[in-house]
């Protein structure tokens, strides 16, 4: 595994120019959680990315069905990467795929980075976000003020968590 320091260099989250709306939800991003000894990605197209707290934040959501959960409950690290055009074939495979019951490394070519904080990106990122998560909490039925957004988005009634994550370290190419 290549190291991060050779494929990346640091950018201060505020000096990040990306339309954060337009790479989350219409580019879309991988969240990675876990660490060295063993981690799991996923696509996402909700998040956020801003302050809170008088901290840089990001913001992902992962329902518990996914194996991601599991990774992202168990370690404190999670990774936002954000990948060129031409990886849009990947994205929807590992959006598409259980890592329970798919290598989705090995499928798709993914070539995994350890960032400083012992998080996961992958070579082939053009711009990774790298986070310690700070609170998390479960989407509540009974909070949506909008009650089609919970008829039309949760039929299973598979409830996101959200994590919300301080930033550590951005990584750009």
């Amino acid at each position: 595994m290549n190291t991060i320091n050779t494929l990346f260099h640091n950018i201060e989250a505020d000096k990040i120019s990306d339309n954060f709306i337009d790479l989350i939800h219409n580019q879309w991003m991988l969240i990675t959680a876990g660490d060295p000894k063993g981690y799991n990605t996923m696509t996402a197209s909700w998040g956020s990315v801003g302050a809170l707290w008088n901290k840089a934040i990001a913001i992902c959501f992962i329902r518990p069905t996914r194996y991601t959960y599991e990774f992202a409950n168990a370690n404190d690290i999670f990774t936002l990467s954000f990948f060129p055009n031409e990886y849009r074939k990947i994205l929807n495979f590992c959006g598409s795929r259980s890592g329970k019951e798919t290598d989705k490394i090995a499928a798709t070519g993914l070539r995994p980075v350890v960032t400083i904080n012992q998080g996961i990106t992958y070579e082939q990122a053009r711009l990774c976000i790298e986070c310690r998560k700070i609170y998390t909490d479960d989407l509540k039925p009974g909070n949506f003020l909008q009650p089609e957004i919970d008829m039309n988005l949760y039929p299973r009634k598979d409830y996101h968590r959200m994590y919300i994550g301080e930033i550590l370290d951005c990584y750009a190419r």
